[in-house]
Formats: C-alpha cells, structure tokens, sequence
C-alpha cells in the first residue's frame, strides 16, 4: 500500500480556526456592527468572542439576542468596568480555543476576506503572528488614510523582528492575527486596567518574543475615527495631558521591554519613533491649548527625553523630530511654539529667524543656541524648507492669486540651485485629485517685491503662466479633466555676497513666484477643503517636496465671495491648518454657502 502523500494529508486535515475577540463599552450603536463584520468573514472564524465591559446603554442585551441566532458568538459580561481596553481582551484571550486569535473593537470592521488573507499567510509561513494594512477612515466624511502603508506594501515573511526594525511604527494589535499558542507561551497579554495605548506595550511585548512574522498588502481592518462622537475614544481624546502622561508612560514601557530582551536595536527605533512621531504630533497641537497644559506638557517632556542617551541622539540627527527634542530639552520653559509647530509639519518646514554662533555655526536662534550643524549635510530632498504663501483674489475677477516665498537655509538653497516649483491643491476628501507635473524654466527676476508679512527680505514674483488654453503656457491640469492650476518659475532675489563655490547663486536670499488660481477647477467637485502642496525642482534633478506656511496680516486668510459663472458665488475661505500649512475650504453656488453657514452656526450654538 502506497504511502499517503504530504498533500493528502493537507487536504484531510482540519482547516485551522480563528477566535476574534470584540470588545465593547456603551458602544450599542456599533458593536453589532463589528460582531457582524467578523462572522462575515466565513469559515476561518470559529469562534467570535465579545466582551462587554459593564455597559449601561444595553449593549450586553443586543449581543445576547444575536448570539441566540449565531452559535460561533459568545458573550462575556464583565461585572465592573475596567476603565480601559487592556483587561477586556485579556479576558477575551483567556477563553478562546481556537489556534489563532485576533481582535477588534466595538466601533470598528474587519473588510471582507480580511482573515483569510491573514491565516493564509501565517499558514503559509509558519508564522507566528501576520500582520496586513489597517485604514483609519473619518466619519461621517468617508477620507480614508492607510496606516503605515510602507510597511505594508508587499508581501513579506521576517524570520526576526530585528530584521525590520519600522515594526515598531505600527503599534496597532488590530490589524494582526496571533498564534494563540505563541501569546499564552510567552505569557503576552495587555496591561490591565485603566491603561491608554495598551497596545504599544502589547506590540512590544510580541516583538520582544521574536516571533516569525508574515506581512500582506491585504486591507486587513478598518479603524472608524469619529471626531464628532460625544466620547471620543480613549486615545483620540488628547485634550488633557493625562493623555500624554500616559503616552510617553507607554513608550517608556515598550522601550524597557525590548531592552530586557536583548533587542536593543528595536529599543532604539521604539525612541526613534517617539520622537518622529509622537512629539511631533502633540507639538503641532500645542499651541491649541492653555499655559497650563503647555507647562505641564514641556515638563513631562523633558523629564521622559532626559532619558536619552547620546547614541539616540547621534541617529539622524537633522531629523525634525530630534531637533524639536534638543530645543524641549535645552529650554526650561515653553518657547518658540509657533515655530516648533512648523518644524513638527509633515513636510517639516524651519522657519525663519536663521541665526548663526560667533563662529558661524547654525543655531535655532540667539537666546537658544540649539546647534542645527547636522544640517548641513541633509540631502536637499530631506531639508525642512520654509515656503511662505499668501492667497488672495485677483481684483474684479473669478481667480485667486498665490505668491510663494523660499526661503535660503543656511546656504544649501542656493547651493542646491532652485529652478522651479509646481503648485498642487489635492482635495482632503479626495486625494485622487491631483496635478500634473510641468514645470517652467527659472526666469531671472527683478528685485523688489515682497509678500506681506515678509518685511525685510527682498523677495521679487516671477512671471506667472500665461491663462489655460494658450498655447506655449506651460500650464499644468488637474486629474480627471479638471482646469489647470499652475507651475511656476522661482526667481532668485540677491542679497550680499555669494557663498563660496555656489556661482550664480545668492547668500542669506529668497525665491519668489505667483500663479493665478482657477476656482473652476476647486469648485468642480463641490465643497470641500483643498490643501496646498509644493514640489520644488533644483538644478540635478533633485526634487523636494513640500507645504507651505500660511501668512498672517491684513487682508490675508480672509472669507471672500468670488463671482462664478457656473456657480453664480464661490465662497473661498484659506486658513491656517493645526501644522501652520496654508488650505482653502471652497463652497460652491447658494446650496454650498448655506451649508457653510449652517455649519458656522452649529459651531456658535455647541
């Protein structure tokens, strides 16, 4: 009798199953819909496990009733609220029996086929955990931005956590399946109780385990973040510096964690990334608050950065994030918030003054002299540049006009050589949205003219693109037939002497552009809010692209009706966003302007 092959038996054994856990608190209005979601996936799930954390709103009674119908669902009350999300998944964890295990929040979905995709590539790599792209998608707008996408691109297996250090960046346990074997071996679980950003511990926790990971493009989750909600979910509510206090607790834990293990390098990125991504998102909000909160920030700040040692330092040391670290840390005090908060910006833009040591070294300013030496040897592609813009309409016509200013940055401008610059609105709702790349020849300028709010440089406009249609323009469209926007000339404005080796350059200078704006092409899609984006062109080829900082002054950031023809009224409002960058809400027509009074009043009454 022949031997039974290997694939016999494949096809004979069992598939293995997996336990969702979903756990909810006062959440009646979603968590069917997250339960739902994950028994829609088929087969692969055996068992879905919801706990409900105490509610009061009857969501323990919905959960009852579906699982009356639908035997793979389990219902778990927990008597008292934990006050967190660690201690109800590590309930859900302690009862699952299945081989694999996932888990999900009561406000959010798993997409169809997410599971599957998940358990196929953990199979299929004898993996420990598989991890796939999880999408935050804002409610009730739909705008959906993928999470940590790089890491997610292609499908990848790594035999060690070390091998890919950037999975520290996504501290998520959502959008990733586990080995129940593998957590209960190694004793992994959530910090209990009242814990925000329980997951960085729980992701370090795994990592530090050196588990074989599996990595799929697959859209594997979809996290909800709904801004408007009456309570904002524990980590989205960063209005009181509890949050931070418990943020940088959190990062604190991961890092000591990883040390324990003998993972000293993913230690380090767990710091790396604290300062490339946490401190720059909290910095860029905290000008929205009180003294009080901002004294208490800048102290917990230091005391957790006080921590680092050189070597964490010495990695990457132009990076946005470290420089703002080395200024928290060298000032006892709050200080320069506007500017840190543009230097925080995603692109981070350094913003004027450039000051300069006795002895010529870049500093970040003259009371604070935070050497910026590392600097001078960022690739051009990589420097924070500083765009000033300002946006205002052309007199008696149906166009907005835009002037640009560069600003030199320690000399590696002008050494670098800008040549052009491509203006691009992309729709917030709509990044499809785009427009296409055409840039114009650098045109020498005359000297003289100056944005407002730029007193004292000597910035000069280049001439602008001739209207669309005109043949010769160099005019540039946007994505799906919409109206051309425009690629403009940068022109350089002479100030001193030139640096050495940079002929034809200029010393402590400016660059200066101005394009018309065509409403046409805003307005096309209706409301909205369109963010401005710049691409500058130097003379290698070399590109850098970036935002632009939104001036402040008199008849800057102002409401204006625009006359239309096809709309009768556009209503044009440009405003500073939260990082200092320049946007533009657009309402079109007599429907667009009563939605943007109505929501003003809103604003007013609440």
């Amino acid at each position: 009798m022949n031997a039974e092959s290997e694939t016999d038996r494949d096809a004979r054994k069992p598939p293995a199953g997996v336990a969702v856990v979903v756990i909810g608190y006062d959440d009646a209005a979603h968590v069917t819909d997250a339960v739902r979601s994950a028994l829609a996936q088929g087969p692969a799930v055996r068992e879905v496990v919801a706990v409900d954390d105490c509610s009061t709103d009857g969501s323990a009674g919905l959960l009852d009733r579906l699982a009356a119908s639908e035997p793979r669902l389990r219902v778990i009350r927990r008597r008292a609220n934990s006050g967190g999300c660690g201690t109800p998944r590590n309930t859900g964890l302690d009862a699952v029996t299945s081989p694999y295990v996932m888990f999900l929040d009561s406000d959010d979905v798993l997409p169809p086929g997410a599971v599957d995709a998940l358990l196929e590539a953990a199979e299929g790599a004898h993996a420990e955990v598989a991890g796939g792209l999880c999408v935050r998608r804002e409610l009730p707008s739909g705008r959906e931005v993928p999470w940590q996408a790089r890491l997610y691109a292609l499908l990848a297996v790594v035999p060690h956590p070390a091998r890919r250090p950037r999975l520290v960046h996504d501290t998520l346990c959502v959008n990733k399946l586990y080995r129940t074997g593998f957590l209960r071996a190694h004793g992994i679980r959530f910090p209990e109780g009242r814990f925000p950003y329980e997951d960085v511990v729980f992701i370090a926790r795994v990592l530090a385990a050196a588990p074989r990971i599996a990595l799929v493009p697959d859209r594997v989750y979809v996290w909800h973040v709904r801004r408007s909600a009456g309570r904002l979910s524990i980590s989205l509510d960063r209005s009181g510096v509890e949050n931070w206090r418990a943020r940088t607790e959190a990062c604190r834990q991961a890092y000591e964690v990883l040390l324990g293990a003998g993972q000293k390098e993913l230690a380090r990125a767990v710091r790396a990334k604290f300062l490339d991504h946490d401190l720059r998102m909290y910095v860029r909000e905290l000008g929205l608050r009180d003294a009080a909160y901002r004294q208490a920030w800048w102290e917990l700040t230091r005391a957790h950065l006080a921590e680092y040692d050189a070597d964490d330092w010495a990695r990457n040391p132009a990076a946005p994030g470290r420089l703002i670290g080395r200024v928290v840390l060298a000032s006892p005090e709050p200080c320069d918030l506007p500017r840190l908060r543009e230097l925080a910006a995603r692109p981070a833009r350094l913003c004027p003054p450039y000051a300069r040591a006795a002895d010529g070294t870049p500093v970040w300013s003259d009371a604070l002299p935070v050497s910026l030496e590392p600097l001078r040897a960022r690739p051009v592609r990589a420097l924070p540049l500083a765009v000033d813009a300002e946006l205002r309409p052309c007199a008696g016509g149906t166009r907005l006009r835009l002037r640009l200013r560069l600003h030199e940055l320690y000399g590696r401008v002008a050494q670098a050589g800008p040549e052009s610059v491509e203006a691009e609105w992309l729709h917030r709702d709509d990044g499809g949205v785009a427009v296409r790349d055409t840039a114009v020849p650098l045109a020498p300028c005359p000297s003289g003219s100056e944005p407002a709010g730029t007193a004292g440089s000597e910035a000069v406009v280049a001439q602008g693109p001739e209207p669309a249609g005109r043949a010769g323009s160099g005019a540039v469209a946007l994505a799906r037939g919409a109206e051309p926007a425009g690629a403009v000339a940068l022109g350089p404005c002479a100030r001193g002497a030139e640096p050495a080796g940079t002929a034809g350059s200029v010393r402590g200078g400016a660059w200066s552009a101005e394009v018309a704006v065509d409403l046409a092409a805003l307005s096309a899609l209706g409301a909205g809010t369109w963010d401005l984006r710049l691409r500058i062109r130097f003379r290698d080829g070399v590109s850098r692209d970036v935002s632009a900082h939104a001036l402040r002054g008199a008849g800057l950031l102002r409401r204006s009706a625009v006359p239309s023809v096809r709309h009768g009224l556009v209503l044009v409002q440009p405003y500073a966003t939260h990082s200092g960058a320049l946007a533009l809400r657009v309402a079109p027509g007599v429907r667009g302007v009563l939605s943007v009074a109505r929501a003003r009043l809103r604003r007013l009454l609440h």
